[in-house]
């Protein structure tokens, strides 16, 4: 069992077909999906609303990792939750009351997720980390698909995952913008666990060979650590 997920995220798939997109993912290795929910205001496109994720819900067997790239999130939490979202994810930037919004996720009985910009700084939600279950590393900026990896994620990641160890924090760390066989070793060693994949996955034409691809490409990498270690 590996000690890492690959979340195929539905923005990269076809509008029009994503029950038949969802099943062409629908491997052992697979356990969620990836929603990222755009409103046009916080970020500068739009995207889902609730009935999308039900619809997921009810026609798929995925968990739904849920991403809020919304402004005033409080409105729409308990929608999303409701709609079937395993995990909510917001934004520190699009928050008023951090500490709130995480909360109240819990309270609908989803798992809480905080998320940054490339920009914005660890800093910024230090004081949340013992309070959420996710910390989501935007690695590139939110709002469209198809962009490149800032490389300058790899060394936040790693200090998150200090931060995580040293506060002797529980989260898990997902990375979501640019992910692909390329990228995803790196912010595996760096101290990722779940990897947020659109288009290297949904933009190939054999959606299985990709996911594949992928996970490979993390594993030849930690054998090749464990050689050189030894």
């Amino acid at each position: 069992m590996n000690d890492f997920k690959i979340l195929p995220s539905i923005l990269a798939a076809d509008h029009g077909k994503f029950i038949e997109e969802a099943k062409a993912v629908d491997l052992p290795e697979i356990e969620y999906l990836h929603v990222d929910v755009m409103d046009g205001h916080f970020v500068p496109n739009i995207t889902f609303g609730p009935k999308v994720v039900a619809s997921l819900k009810n026609h798929t067997r995925f968990k739904l990792d849920v991403h809020l790239m919304i402004e005033n999130v409080d409105d729409f939490i308990p929608q999303f939750a409701k709609a079937g979202a395993n995990i909510i994810t917001i934004h520190q930037e699009a928050s008023r009351h951090l500490n709130r919004s995480l909360s109240l996720i819990r309270q609908h009985n989803a798992k809480a997720g905080v998320t940054i910009n490339p920009a914005t700084p660890l800093e910024s939600i230090r004081w949340v980390l013992d309070t959420v279950d996710l910390v989501l590393i935007m690695s590139v900026n939110p709002g469209f698909g198809g962009q490149s990896f800032i490389e300058s994620s790899v060394e936040k990641i790693q200090q998150l995952a200090k931060m995580r160890q040293e506060g002797n924090h529980k989260f898990i760390i997902e990375v979501d913008g640019g992910i692909d066989h390329q990228t995803a070793p790196l912010v595996k060693e760096a101290g990722a666990e779940y990897f947020v994949a659109g288009n290297a996955i949904f933009g190939q034409a054999d959606r299985t060979a990709a996911i594949r691809k992928i996970i490979q490409s993390i594993e030849a990498r930690q054998r090749q650590k464990k050689t050189i270690i030894t």
